[in-house]
């Protein structure tokens, strides 16, 4: 079944999981996305624990997972605003494509994440 008329189109938006060492970071990074219209909401996950390999070493960090939606179209320019204000060497940046949800939700994210 094709979607609504009013409906936006599958994959025109994108969650996009990124991780900051500490929520002051995260808070910044995210402050910075809604502002420059690079997303539309960023919801700030504390108490996250990260388990992964990096540098030959295996690290167990506390982290804040930001949770972005936003267009997917600015996926891009969205990564590399991230890529410039983030401490670390090599951060999370990882796309979803939004399959579906509430068409006023992702109507919304659309509106408020244009250029």
């Amino acid at each position: 079944m094709p979607p609504a008329p009013d409906a936006p189109s599958p994959g025109a938006v994108q969650v996009t999981l990124v991780t900051a060492p500490d929520a002051e970071t995260a808070a910044r990074l995210a402050r910075v996305l809604v502002e420059e219209r690079l997303a539309a909401c960023v919801n700030l996950v504390p108490g996250v624990r990260s388990i992964y390999r990096f540098e030959g070493r295996v690290h167990d960090e506390p982290e804040v997972l930001m949770v972005v939606k936003a267009r997917a179209e600015r996926a891009a320019a969205l990564e590399a605003r991230v890529r410039a204000l983030h401490p670390y060497d090599v951060p999370e940046v990882l796309h979803l494509s939004a399959a579906g949800g509430s068409a006023a939700y992702l109507a919304w994210v659309l509106k408020e994440s244009a250029p």
